[in-house]
C-alpha cells in the first residue's frame, strides 16, 4: 500500500502517534500492509468549528482495514494508505474504512456526522464498476461492544455519525460481475466532515423571511400561469411583473451574503466538500476468470424458523411467513451460503428444510435448481410427528426430488449435536429408513466438541 498524506495543511500542526503494524490479507492470497510509522494529526482550537472552512483532515482520522479486522470502538489510528484489491469475476471482496474523531465539531452530544461518497471504479478499457451495484456502503454497528451488525448506509444521504473517543468503521464490498472485463478499475472514497442537521437549521431563514419569499414565489407562479385567448401586450405586463418581484426577492436579507460574493455563497456544494474531503484511494485488478455460481465448498447456515416468526409477529403458514423465508433465503445465496430453515422436535431432533415448498410445487424447483445453491436439507417429516402421513409425505418428496438433475445436492439434517450412543443409534436407524427410499441418501451430522470448541458437520453417504 502506498501512504498519502491528505492535508498539507494539516503537516504544520503534527503529532507523531506511534502505532504497531497491522497486516491482513486481501484476495487471491495479496497481503494487505500497514507499515510502521506516525500519523499526522492536528489539533484545533476549542471554539465553534465549521466543518465547511476546515480539511477534514484536522477533524479525523480516516484508516483502511482488512475484512478480516475487528475494528474495536478503542481502535488506535493508523496511516492512511492506498487499498489495491484482486479479484476474480464472480466474486465479492471486501475492506474497512476507519474513523476516529480528533475533535467536536457537532452542537450535541456526538462528535460530529461524515458524509462517505464513492466514485465508480473505472478501468482505462471504459469498464466500470457502479457504486450501489457493483459497490456497496455499510456501517458497521457493535452489538453489546462487538463489531457486528452491517447497516446499508443510503446512497442518497451517506452519512454516519461519529462519537466522542470511539472508533467507527465502514464496510465496503465490490462485487465483480460474471462478464466484467478484467483489467485495472480505480477509484476514491471521499469522507467529508459536515454540520449537523441542527446546526443547518440555525442558519435557516426566520419565519417572517420565509413567509415573505413564500408569498412573493406564489405571486409569481400566479402571474406566469397559462391563459386561454391572452394576448402577447397582456403577456409581456406579465412577465414584466414577474421579472420586478424577481429582483425584490433577490435584495432580501437572506440573500446578502450571496449578494457581497458574487452569488457563491457560503454553501456546502460539491466543490467545497471536495476540497476539505479526505480521499482514499482504491484499485481493484480483476482477473480473466470466473469463478463458478456453485460453490466448490458446501457452506450451510441454518436459520430457525420460530425467530423469525417471533422477530417479525408472523404466524406460521401464512403468505407473510412465506415472504420472510423466500427472503432470507435469497439474501445468503448472494454471499455463496446455502441457507436451511429448522424447527426443533423432542430432545435435539431437528426438522431441517431448505424449501418451505412440497417438491411438487413449482417454487421447490426454483429453490432446488438454483446454481447458487451448493446443497439442500430436505425436511424428514416424521421428526414431528411419526405418523403415516408423515411417512408417506416424505416418500413421496424423496420420489420426486431423486428424478431431478439436484439431488446430488440433497441431504437430511436429522439431529443437532448428538451427545451419546443412544442419540447416534437413531441417526444410525432414520438413515438406515431413509436407504430404503434411495441408496444414495446422505446424512449430514454435527457432534458436539466442547464448549469452547468448534461445532463441526459431516456430510457422508454410509453410516
Amino acid at each position: 500500500m502506498e501512504s498519502s498524506d491528505p492535508s498539507p495543511a494539516a503537516v504544520s500542526k503534527t503529532q507523531e502517534i506511534s502505532v504497531p503494524p497491522v497486516e491482513g490479507v486481501a484476495g487471491g492470497g495479496t497481503s494487505y500492509g500497514w507499515v510502521d510509522g506516525g500519523l499526522q494529526g492536528s489539533h484545533l482550537g476549542s471554539s465553534v468549528i465549521d466543518p465547511t472552512k476546515v480539511h477534514s483532515a484536522d477533524l479525523l482520522h480516516v484508516w483502511s482495514m482488512p475484512s478480516t479486522a475487528n475494528v474495536s470502538q478503542q481502535e488506535a489510528p493508523r496511516p492512511l494508505e492506498h487499498v489495491n484489491l484482486l479479484a476474480a469475476r464472480n466474486e465479492r471482496e471486501s475492506f474497512q474504512i476507519a474513523l476516529r474523531p480528533k475533535v467536536s465539531w457537532a452542537s450535541s452530544g456526538i462528535a460530529g456526522p461524515v458524509q462517505i461518497q464513492c466514485t465508480d471504479l473505472c478501468s482505462s478499457s471504459g469498464g466500470r464498476l457502479v457504486v450501489g451495484q457493483s459497490i456497496t456502503l455499510r456501517h458497521v454497528v457493535p452489538i453489546l461492544g462487538v463489531p457486528d451488525a452491517l447497516v446499508p448506509i443510503d446512497p442518497s444521504s451517506p452519512q454516519i455519525n461519529l462519537l466522542p473517543g470511539e472508533t467507527t468503521a465502514v464496510w465496503v464490498s465490490l462485487n465483480v460481475p460474471c462478464g466484467q472485463e478484467p483489467g485495472l478499475y480505480e477509484g476514491e472514497i471521499c469522507i467529508t466532515a459536515v454540520r449537523t442537521d441542527s446546526d443547518s437549521k440555525a442558519d435557516s431563514l426566520p419565519k417572517s423571511e420565509r413567509y415573505q419569499l413564500y408569498k412573493d414565489l406564489k405571486t409569481c407562479l400566479d402571474i406566469t400561469e397559462s391563459r386561454d385567448h391572452s394576448s402577447s401586450e397582456e403577456m409581456i405586463l406579465r412577465l414584466s411583473s414577474t421579472s420586478t418581484t424577481l429582483r425584490r426577492m433577490l435584495v432580501l436579507p437572506a440573500f446578502q451574503d450571496c449578494h457581497e460574493n458574487n452569488g457563491l455563497g457560503d454553501m456546502m456544494d460539491e466543490d467545497v466538500m471536495n476540497n476539505v474531503a479526505v480521499r482514499v484511494k482504491l484499485s481493484l485488478t480483476v482477473w480473466d476468470f470466473t469463478l463458478p455460481l456453485t460453490p466448490s465448498l458446501p457452506a450451510v447456515f441454518g436459520i430457525s424458523e420460530t425467530v423469525i416468526e417471533d422477530r417479525f409477529c408472523l404466524e406460521h403458514g401464512t403468505k407473510g411467513w412465506y415472504d420472510a423465508l423466500d427472503h432470507h433465503f435469497r439474501w445468503l445465496l448472494q454471499y455463496r451460503i446455502s441457507p436451511f430453515f429448522c424447527r426443533w422436535g423432542d430432545s435435539m431432533r431437528i426438522l431441517a428444510y431448505t424449501c418451505p415448498w412440497p417438491a411438487d410445487h413449482p417454487k421447490a424447483n426454483e429453490y432446488y435448481s438454483d446454481p447458487r445453491l451448493a446443497a439442500y436439507a430436505v425436511p424428514y417429516a416424521p421428526i414431528l410427528s411419526c405418523t403415516d402421513a408423515a411417512k408417506n409425505s416424505l416418500r413421496r418428496e424423496v420420489e420426486i426430488l431423486k428424478t431431478e438433475a439436484h439431488w446430488s445436492k440433497a441431504y437430511f439434517y436429522l439431529w443437532d449435536e448428538p451427545l451419546n450412543m443412544e442419540q447416534y443409534e437413531v441417526i444410525r436407524n432414520i438413515s438406515n429408513e431413509l436407504r430404503t427410499y434411495t441408496p444414495d441418501v446422505r446424512i449430514l451430522t454435527t457432534y458436539y466438541a466442547g464448549q469452547y470448541t468448534s461445532i463441526l458437520g459431516l456430510i457422508y453417504d454410509k453410516t
